[in-house]
């Protein structure tokens, strides 16, 4: 795994209390990559925790975890309440299911009860879409919007690592597609045969709300989490 180009500002995001949903997942390293930009990183668990916060990071993990979690913690509802009150948040990989308005594929309980998402963003996922652990790949993408990074050969492709990732089936009006991969990089997808051809939607934003169906803060890419943070102050 590389390391982009690029050394994110520590001062960005100073003066900012980011939290990270910490029901399960890798939110250690998003903690790590907000505290990196100068925020004030904190580790949401309880409904009262969401209090002040000047933007929300769901990290990757479970979704079905995280979703029952939430709800067992009571921080469901508030979280939907929030995002659709306009707090800023971030959702990678899991999290961008779990943004999702809507599952192609949803888990079902032992009940037949569908998993649940919080919302906000107006796609459709599918969980799993590029294969199981053992079809976890990486790739350079071309990502939109991260021109603060520019250099004089212009924009460096974000080295992206798909670890059982989603892909986005459909957007709705207001969301901006801002990186897909590549027909050529589906051999890598356990469903690529039958996708000859296609690229599929990895990255996403609709207003106050960011995706992605992989992992920037495992390799050392800071633009995503910068992006955010640009997103949060009104810079982006």
């Amino acid at each position: 795994m590389t390391n982009p180009p690029f050394a994110a500002d520590p001062r960005l995001g100073a003066g900012l209390r980011i939290g990270v949903l910490a029901l399960q997942g890798d939110f250690r390293e998003h903690l790590r990559a907000v505290e990196a930009s100068g925020a004030a990183g904190v580790g949401i668990r309880r409904p009262k925790e969401l209090d002040g916060l000047d933007g929300l990071i769901i990290p990757g993990g479970e979704s079905t975890a995280i979703d029952k979690l939430a709800r067992a913690f009571e921080l469901a509802g508030p979280l939907k309440d929030s995002i659709g009150n306009g707090l800023p948040v971030y959702g990678s990989c899991a999290g961008m299911i779990l943004l999702a308005n809507d599952i192609a594929d949803p888990a079902t309980d032992l009940a037949g009860n569908p998993q649940q998402t919080f919302g906000g963003l107006d796609i459709t996922v599918r969980r799993n879409a590029f294969g199981r652990q053992r079809e976890s790949f990486e790739t350079d993408l071309d990502f939109k919007g991260l021109d603060f990074s520019a250099t004089a050969a212009g924009v460096a492709p974000v080295h992206a690592v798909f670890i059982r990732g989603p892909w986005v089936e459909r957007v709705g009006a207001g969301v901006e597609v801002l990186a897909q991969v590549e027909p050529a990089d589906l051999e890598h997808a356990s469903h690529a045969a039958g996708l000859p051809g296609t690229a599929r939607i990895v990255a996403v934003r609709s207003g106050h709300l960011l995706a992605t169906s992989f992992h920037p803060e495992v390799t050392g890419e800071k633009r995503v989490h910068e992006l955010f943070i640009r997103m949060i102050r009104g810079d982006a």
